[in-house]
């Protein structure tokens, strides 16, 4: 495929998957009502018309096939009403309506993995003909309407003279070469439908026929409406498509035959725009924006902002914002290095200084727009996990709701991409062994019949706390310390551990306390899993969980891995960044503060509570002539339940920095597992590590630093 057809099915697959998720939320909440209001049939019934045009368009005949039939269904539906349709079968349409979504959903990332799309959909379609006989009392009405479902979702255009009223009609060409004009065409019909028109046009099976593109290209493209109100409306939204060429209001509706965009003279009273009109700011031609007589209603205008404020919003691929963010970061780096530049180090420079100032100034205002374009809310991911609940609480027979607080919280988006199979195993988790197998347990224990799982949200700065917690029976730390005694996980005497070291043995590779294998768990792969992809991006995972009460899983995640505020500082001739997030304080001590325990462990007493001191150059066997503690400086750090202090030179000041990765070999060396997370290039070009404060701590106490 070329640039252009690639673009295209760009364009599909996000609108597909759009409207799939769409479909969804009104699936869920209409099952919760058991039933489907007149706006939520007509809304299906219009995102199964737009289904089956685009995947028409894209020749992507099993999907064009089951959209069809689902729209036919939703016609029948729409003729009778809900009302009409049997309690005792809205279950089985709910499930239908299910397993479509499903099998949209797995046809589109065949389609995203460039795999063979399926042939063999008798058995789908039969099952949906079986239910539509049913709806229908079991006669042959549903076949009836089925043909009647199509002038209804694309309803011809009819003759020009039927319009009612003159200079109704638009004559649109789109840009010479562009490419599937038929396409284009019927997304730009589904745009107007968007914006609360119903057009008729010309020709009428743009969303069926992949023909009708050259004859779009030869003789344009028409759409009538119903009055000049409409009109104006639909010229908003013709002037921000794209790919088009021109527009022109044709005055004489009677039967009027399309002229070449390069050649309106033989079109008597109308009014050409090229497409450079739509960015123009002015207003349109007197012709074209003149109020019918009675004056254009208040709604117009409100009509023609909802128009506009469509087209204010765009998507953009993923992977130019990483390399937008890859420019900005160099940007970061280069600004750091001309400011710092050794060539005029001491020297007074007033106007320079102030150049420079205002140069820092515009580039952090760039750094964070670019990073605010990249977060996305998390209720995309949170919104996933309602089907995953509701398919889970009927095939193992539990009742049970998800509550969803906090879902407009925003985050990176390549984080939000990385947690999502994290949350999902996790309320699996809770689906699965964390909520009681009978109702009657619930009962017994004085709680609701029906489980909660709490999925919430929330910003604390630098990052942001995910919870997923279920009102189950909790985890009993006596069946998780056998299991790890079984596993040979143990260290210590049992007596000394506690129930925070007890649980976090759930995140243990392998360890499972599920006898059985389920189709959910019970495979060995659990919650080390979720550990691992968390810490990926940076983030730590932590279980609370009382018996009787239930489990809450957190998860702390930062809001990006780009750019972040960190504090260098020295240790020798070594540099280091701390991300600031991680610093409480920093502060001189005398040799009487320190603490000294039997092992040659340091601690120190802060605000009432001892914290151990991890000398840096001793972790890296660094040389450095600062090794008694009062003439270096203590970083009092922290990172989830971690909390102690690192021993350094000085520091050096705080500074935003790009998180650069580490090279691949060294992997090799179990680099990550050494404290360190990456790597930042400094304004005089030096490279400074950025330590990793969590598995710092744990390297230490692996090379008997701490005791």
């Amino acid at each position: 495929m070329d640039n252009g057809n690639d673009n295209i099915l760009e364009m599909y697959l996000y609108e597909t998957n759009t409207l799939l998720e769409q479909l969804d939320g009104i699936l869920l909440n209409s099952e919760q009502a058991n039933t489907f209001t007149e706006d939520d049939v007509n809304e299906i019934f219009r995102i199964m018309h737009t289904l089956k045009g685009s995947s028409a368009m894209m020749e992507f005949q099993a999907l064009t096939t089951i959209a069809h039939r689902i729209e036919d269904l939703f016609f029948v539906i729409r003729e009778h009403s809900m009302d009409a349709i049997p309690e005792d079968l809205h279950h089985e349409l709910f499930n239908l309506m299910f397993l479509s979504t499903d099998f949209f959903r797995s046809e589109v990332k065949k389609i995203e993995n460039s795999e063979p799309l399926s042939e063999d959909i008798d058995t789908f379609l039969s099952d949906i003909n079986s239910f539509m006989q049913k709806i229908n009392g079991g006669g042959g009405a549903a076949a009836a309407a089925a043909p009647a479902a199509a002038p209804a979702a694309a309803p011809a255009a009819a003759p020009a003279a039927s319009v009612g009223s003159e200079g109704n009609t638009l004559h649109v060409f789109f840009d010479e070469g562009c490419g599937m004009e038929n396409l284009r065409a019927f997304m730009l019909v589904t745009s107007l439908m968007e914006a609360g028109l119903e057009p008729t046009y010309e020709p009428s099976d743009v969303d069926s026929n992949p023909d009708s593109a050259s004859t779009i290209v030869d003789k344009g493209f028409l759409l009538h409406f119903a009055n000049p109100e409409a009109l104006d409306v639909a010229i908003e939204v013709v002037k921000g498509a794209s790919n088009i060429q021109t527009y022109e209001v044709l005055a004489n509706t009677t039967a009027p035959t399309p002229a070449p965009a390069a050649d309106p003279e033989p079109v008597a009273a109308a009014e050409l725009h090229t497409a450079k009109e739509q960015h123009t700011p002015a207003p349109m031609d007197a012709p074209v924006h003149q109020p019918s007589a009675g004056g254009a209603p208040s709604g117009n205008a409100s009509a023609n902002r909802g128009a506009a404020s469509k087209q204010s919003i765009i998507s953009v691929n993923l992977s130019k914002l990483d390399s937008l963010m890859a420019i900005v970061g160099e940007i970061v780096i280069t600004e750091s290095m001309v400011t710092s530049s050794p060539d005029i180090r001491g020297l007074k420079l007033d106007n320079f200084t102030k150049s420079a100032r205002q140069l820092r100034k515009l580039t952090d205002e760039l750094q964070d727009i670019s990073m605010s374009i990249r977060m996305v809310p998390v209720s995309g991911t949170f919104q996933k996990m309602k089907r995953i609940v509701r398919d889970m609480s009927q095939k193992l027979g539990k009742k049970a709701r998800l509550v969803i607080e906090g879902e407009d919280t925003e985050v990176d988006k390549s984080i939000v991409d990385s947690i999502g199979d994290p949350i999902m195993h996790i309320v699996r988790n809770s689906m699965d062994h964390g909520l009681e197998e009978n109702v009657e347990d619930r009962i017994a224990a004085g709680k609701d019949p029906q489980g909660t799982i709490t999925l919430s949200a929330a910003h604390t700065g630098s990052e942001v706390i995910i919870t997923i917690q279920d009102d189950g029976q909790g985890v009993n730390p006596e069946g998780v310390l056998a299991k790890a005694r079984k596993n040979g996980l143990l260290t210590k005497p049992e007596s000394e551990y506690t129930h925070k070291e007890i649980l976090a043995f759930l995140m243990a590779p392998g360890f499972s306390t599920n006898k059985e294998v389920t189709e959910y768990s019970g495979r060995g792969v659990g919650m080390d899993v979720v550990k691992a992809n968390v810490e990926s991006v940076g983030g730590t995972v932590s279980i609370s969980s009382e018996i009787g009460k239930g489990m809450c899983v957190t998860l702390k995640i930062p809001l990006t891995l780009a750019i972040v505020d960190g504090m260098e500082l020295s240790v020798g001739k070594s540099i280091f960044t701390i991300p600031i997030h991680n610093i409480r304080q920093s502060f001189k001590v005398s040799e009487g503060e320190v603490i000294h325990d039997a092992n040659h462990g340091e601690m120190i007493n802060r605000m009432g509570s001892f914290y151990p001191i991890v000398r840096i150059h001793d972790l890296y066997q660094i040389d450095t002539e600062i090794t008694n503690i009062e003439d270096g400086i203590l970083v009092w750090v922290d990172s989830g339940e971690l909390s102690y202090c690192l021993f350094v030179d000085e520091l050096l000041g705080e500074q935003q920095v790009v998180v650069k990765p580490l090279p691949s070999y060294l992997n090799n060396f179990n680099i990550k597992n050494s404290g360190i997370t990456g790597c930042t290039i400094m304004g005089d070009g030096n490279i400074s590590i950025i330590l990793d404060i969590a598995n710092l701590y744990m390297a230490a106490q692996n090379g008997n630093i701490l005791h």
